[in-house]
């Protein structure tokens, strides 16, 4: 999870490196098309699963999701320090935990509602609504959260059926696939070097996936939520070391709050799954 912090952060800094000439759409575009490469190996496991309408739809409304979040998200970069938007980032796991109960039946316990409210109370220290001057930026990272959790429940849908890589393949082609349009409205041609800094974002959020995954299978997510929180550590001393950003205490208390929140509600869930299902350690879809 420290190394998945990393690749993260690292994929944070680039897109804020390359700045606001190219479009966020097209920014987005190139690192899926570019990250395609990585989907080399599954190719052959792709071409012999068979889909099901309902999976079709899934896939298309959870690549349709995940496109805006994309362009949200690349947009943000540009706009706002790079430690906003990683504090922000934590908050998707509690736009899931509503969303499940809202459109999946699932339940929400009093201490998973205080937590669902601590969390938003960190966002809006972060946000300072009225404090201060909200940047375009602010919004497109809530936008962004939002639009990922809506991805999430899909995937979750899928992943009794599909196995995970063809889940994570799905996503890719699919995206690249929505982002096109998108992209082609504002084309501005990148340079060589600009192509280059996009295909190494498509291999440090590659390896960050599978950092992620290693961690969920060696350790429970009690374990590994935690540590995630080095993420927004690492991105503070890089936004100020690198790009000049200033160390905003608010970011961190607001950041603080947000994961110890969803440390909880990760806990939560964990106990309720175990009573279910004995010996069963991690969620599936991970």
């Amino acid at each position: 999870m420290a190394a998945t912090g990393i690749n993260f952060v690292a994929v944070t800094a680039i897109v804020k490196h390359l700045g606001g000439r190219i479009p966020a759409a097209e920014s987005a575009f190139i690192r899926f098309l570019l990250g395609l490469v990585f989907l080399l190996p599954v190719l052959g496991t792709l071409r012999r699963h068979e889909f099901t309408r309902r999976q079709l739809r899934l896939f298309a409304g959870r690549g349709a999701a995940h496109t805006l979040g994309v362009m949200l998200w690349f947009y943000a970069m540009t706009r706002i320090t790079i430690a906003e938007v990683t504090a922000m980032n934590y908050m998707n796991p509690v736009y899931v935990t509503v969303g499940a109960a809202l459109l999946l039946g699932e339940p929400l316990p009093p201490r998973r509602l205080a937590a669902v409210g601590a969390a938003l109370l960190g966002a809006f220290i972060i946000l300072r609504p009225g404090f201060r001057a909200l940047d375009p930026g602010h919004f497109a990272m809530i936008g962004t959260a939002i639009f990922f959790a809506a991805g999430y429940l899909q995937a979750k849908r899928l992943s009794d059926d599909v196995p995970a890589s063809v889940v994570v393949a799905m996503l890719s082609i699919t995206v690249t696939i929505g982002l096109g349009p998108f992209a082609l409205a504002v084309w501005v041609w990148p340079t060589p070097v600009e192509v280059a800094w996009l295909f190494a974002v498509a291999a440090f959020a590659t390896t960050a996936h599978y950092c992620m995954t290693r961690a969920f299978a060696a350790a429970p997510l009690t374990v590994t939520q935690p540590v995630t929180f080095l993420q927004l550590v690492w991105a503070m001393i890089l936004g100020a070391a690198v790009f000049g950003e200033p160390v905003d205490g608010w970011v961190v208390l607001g950041g603080t709050i947000i994961v110890g929140s969803v440390t909880f509600i990760t806990w939560r869930e964990q106990r309720a799954r175990r009573r279910v299902t004995p010996g069963v350690h991690e969620p599936k879809g991970y």
